[in-house]
């Protein structure tokens, strides 16, 4: 069993030719709501490619809410460690999309609510899973809470640093992977630098069309990216991490899990859209 721990978020995409200026009203091409969310986004790609799959999150009271936890439930995603808050709104992402450019601004809601608490609350399914899937779009107390008990009780945890924030070294001790972006890698190293703590051998670096580096024994080893024609890159570093988290869970070799996910996140920017765009298992 994969536990995800995460975001659950409507993405409320509108297209406009023209990005409007403060106080304009201008008029839009395209308006469409996507599921999102990091985490929803990971269980989906997990639950795609068949692995048994349970997610603990938070949603509100609202249509928007409903929708995901019977859209989650179509992937056969486990959704009973999913809470609905009374008086809160599901957590959304308002994109504005602008000749391939986008600006965003996301709105918690309930995702604020998956406190310490709620993740105790909460423990037994992380103690009873294999792997425990984390990123950092709910509290950071919250994650630290579910290292802790993943720790103690055995469960492997891969962590997605995304969006980045300063990572303690207390949790890089307790985690399996990271798997963060060049970007969010460079920042690591940076603030690890002169550290005589060993971070490479947990560092699963995703870079794009430019491939997968993974170290081993401090010896690093690199798996080039399928070959693909880009469509809409949204979701692919959930779509791998998802992947990987599967791979992994059915005793593949670290190399092998890469290239599993490398595939899978290859296939899912041939297509629109994050979620509707993570492939199946057989079209791997």
């Amino acid at each position: 069993m994969i536990t995800v721990l995460g975001s659950i978020n409507m993405d409320l995409v509108t297209s406009t030719d023209k990005d409007p200026d403060w106080g304009e009203t201008v008029i839009g091409s395209q308006f469409h709501t996507n599921f999102g969310g990091k985490g929803a986004n990971q269980a989906v790609a997990a639950a795609k490619l068949g692995a048994k799959v349970q997610m603990i999150g938070a949603v509100g009271n609202d249509a928007f809410g409903q929708d995901y936890l019977e859209h989650l439930k179509q992937y056969g995603i486990k959704t009973e460690h999913i809470q609905t808050i009374q008086n809160e709104r599901t957590g959304v992402a308002a994109i504005t999309l602008h000749n391939e450019e986008n600006k965003i601004i996301v709105v918690p809601g309930a995702n604020a609510h998956v406190t310490p608490e709620v993740v105790e609350k909460h423990k037994e399914a992380i103690q009873q899973s294999e792997w425990l899937l984390l990123q950092l779009e709910i509290p950071a107390e919250s994650v630290n809470k579910a290292i802790e008990i993943a720790h103690a009780t055995g469960t492997k945890v891969i962590l997605n640093p995304a969006p980045f924030q300063p990572i303690p070294q207390t949790w890089i001790e307790k985690l399996t992977y990271l798997t963060p972006n060049e970007s969010e890698a460079n920042q690591l190293l940076k603030q690890y630098s002169g550290n005589k703590f060993n971070l490479q051998d947990k560092l699963i670096i995703t870079k794009g069309e430019k491939g997968v580096t993974f170290y081993q024994n401090e010896q690093e080893n690199h798996i080039p990216a399928p070959k693909v024609k880009a469509v809409d890159t949204t979701g692919a570093g959930d779509t791998f991490n998802g992947a990987l988290t599967t791979a992994l869970a059915e005793g593949t070799t670290l190399k092998e899990a890469c290239e599993f996910a490398s595939k899978a996140a290859a296939i899912s920017v041939t297509k629109l859209g994050a979620q509707t765009g993570m492939p199946a298992r057989e079209e791997l």
